[in-house]
């Protein structure tokens, strides 16, 4: 099987490295190396392969690494708008305000003096634990990121469960609260006016009756 590096390298052609997804006939995936050095991959390389991609589909999203390095940077180097996937942590924020910075200045469309049009995802995000401090609050990461909000997926054992049998959770079970906070998050980048709901902390029988008592 070819992969990203092969056709950068020249050593199989883009068809050849293009896996048909199973369950949804438009989506294709390009995979990436798991084992071999990604230095082998070049500027010049992605942007060919960006280009003749472009010219075979609508959208092409790069799902970048983690982090700042080398595989971030090619992944938003040729970007028309990117999404920033953070969770409610405060090096993860970080992380995200120094991507944005990025975003502003090592693009191509940043050294043409034009813009990368910026989206912010919020994952895992469990209102119960920002609503005692545990974590920052979606306000707290607004204001520190200053960029439009695009989604904000719940904490939820879906998640996990959809991970483990190999599947999206807006497939394995998309009337789950995350699966439809993405699907929103989509309509929303598609242009569509799709209403934003924070998240609330979930009351529970016993909590209503400490409260209760309390009172």
């Amino acid at each position: 099987m070819f992969d990203l590096i092969n056709v950068v390298q020249g050593v199989a052609k883009l068809p050849q490295a293009l896996i048909r997804d199973k369950r949804l006939e438009n989506l294709w995936l390009l995979p990436a190396s798991q084992t071999r050095d990604k230095d082998a991959l070049t500027e010049e390389g992605i942007n060919r392969v960006i280009a003749d991609l472009r010219t075979k589909f609508d959208w092409i999203l790069c799902d970048s690494p983690a982090g700042i390095e080398r595989g971030a940077t090619l992944a938003m180097r040729y970007a028309d708008e990117a999404i920033i996937v953070t969770n409610p942590e405060v090096s993860s924020v970080r992380d995200s305000d120094r991507i944005i910075g990025m975003l502003d200045s090592k693009t191509v469309r940043a050294e043409r003096g034009e813009r990368v049009e910026k989206h912010l995802l919020v994952t895992r995000y469990d209102a119960a634990r920002a609503a005692r401090g545990e974590m920052l609050s979606i306000d707290d990461i607004l204001e520190i990121l200053a960029t439009p909000l695009l989604g904000i997926v719940p904490e939820s054992q879906d998640v996990l469960k959809a991970s483990n049998v190999g599947s999206p959770v807006t497939l394995n079970n998309a009337n789950s609260a995350p699966a439809r906070a993405y699907i929103d998050a989509v309509r929303r980048l598609m242009g569509e006016t799709i209403a934003m709901t924070v998240p609330v902390e979930r009351k529970g029988l016993m909590d209503r009756l400490l409260r209760r008592r309390a009172a």
